[in-house]
């Protein structure tokens, strides 16, 4: 189980790599602020994976804050970007 759970957080490590090209070279702020998501749902997921190879439920409380400051930085993006148009 623990092999699995290793090619998990390679696989994971991967989509952050390519995210992280994504936002160097993104065309737009939209791209680039999905980019800097994938990073947040990314870490998540890595930390919950850590949770359970290390047995540390403290990790547990570290993803769920992790994830409460994605939604909240994408919300503030979208407010920000609203008011640019208008």
């Amino acid at each position: 189980m623990t092999t699995y759970l290793g090619v998990i957080l390679v696989i994971l490590l991967a989509s952050i790599l390519a995210g992280l090209v994504r936002v160097l070279r993104g065309r737009t702020p939209a791209e680039r602020m999905i980019a800097a998501q994938l990073f947040g749902t990314a870490a998540v997921a890595i930390l919950l994976i850590l949770s359970q190879v290390m047995d540390l439920p403290a990790l547990l409380d570290v993803a769920m804050v992790f994830a409460l400051l994605a939604a909240v930085t994408l919300v503030a993006f979208v407010v920000l970007a609203s008011r640019r148009i208008e």
